[in-house]
């Protein structure tokens, strides 16, 4: 197996740290591997935000579903999906100019350009992941940044359109979490399909979280929950969190379109 190979199959969310400190001559090569991350026509559709200040990180703990593991990571990543930058960049090009004299409306950022932004912070932030892994710095991604969108704009002081899609922490792991077992992930024959999409029976299902099943928790919240489908329903699609996340991305893309 060779060496990138090795890296991305051993890699596993760290969400405890050494209280040792990342150099900044790692810190500076994680971002030049961030950078060289693919992008849509060579835009750069995002932005990053270095969260240095404890202050803030300490309240993004709290507002990213209460996880206090946040303010203790060395180093926190914040990448957003961000078209404010062109948009800007077109308006002092006179763009707006341009498009009177050729009679054509001067189009503003709407719904695709926000999923292509989305994109290009995503293939930044896991070559980020990737990048540290090779230094032995492990880490954990934070989708919990999409709720409190409100909370999150005052904070970051954030335009129009720009939108916090994930968050990256990063630190040395704690020996217990270099033991902890890797979760598993599905076969490969329930994610990838040849050609057309296949949406899966009911045998398949039961093949695909047999495991699951054997593993399904006991307990007093787990009342009434007889397969791995209702426990996730209840844990992940109907939490609070998750509510809450539908509710905040609802709004920003109300602010983006308006």
């Amino acid at each position: 197996m060779n060496q990138v190979m090795d890296v991305l199959t051993k890699r596993k969310s760290v969400r405890a740290y050494e209280t040792r400190e990342i150099s900044p001559e790692i810190r500076a090569q994680i971002l030049k591997a961030t950078l060289r991350a693919p992008t849509a026509g060579n835009m750069m559709l995002y932005s990053i935000l270095d969260i240095t200040d404890q202050s803030i990180k300490e309240r993004l703990a709290v507002t990213c579903d209460d996880q206090p593991f946040i303010a203790r990571a060395p180093m926190v990543w914040l990448f957003l999906a961000d078209y404010q930058r062109w948009y800007d960049y077109f308006l002092a090009s006179d763009v707006e100019k341009l498009c009177e004299q050729r009679k054509i409306p001067l189009h503003k950022p709407e719904e695709g350009d926000l999923f292509l932004a989305c994109c290009d912070a995503l293939i930044a932030a896991q070559n980020a992941v990737i990048a540290a892994e090779s230094f032995g710095i492990g880490s954990c991604y934070i989708g919990d940044i999409m709720e409190q969108y409100e909370t999150h704009r005052e904070l970051l002081n954030l335009p129009q359109y720009v939108f916090p899609i994930t968050m990256l922490v990063f630190g040395y792991p704690t020996q217990q979490q270099k033991d902890r077992e890797y979760t598993s992930r599905f076969d490969e024959k329930f994610i990838m399909f040849e050609n057309q999409y296949h949406r899966l029976n009911k045998d398949e299902f039961d093949e695909m979280f047999a495991e699951n099943q054997r593993r399904l928790p006991k307990g007093k919240a787990m009342e009434g929950i007889d397969n791995p489908g209702q426990a996730m329903y209840m844990r992940k699609f109907s939490a609070d969190f998750s509510v809450e996340m539908r509710r905040s991305v609802r709004e920003i893309l109300k602010n983006w379109k308006a």
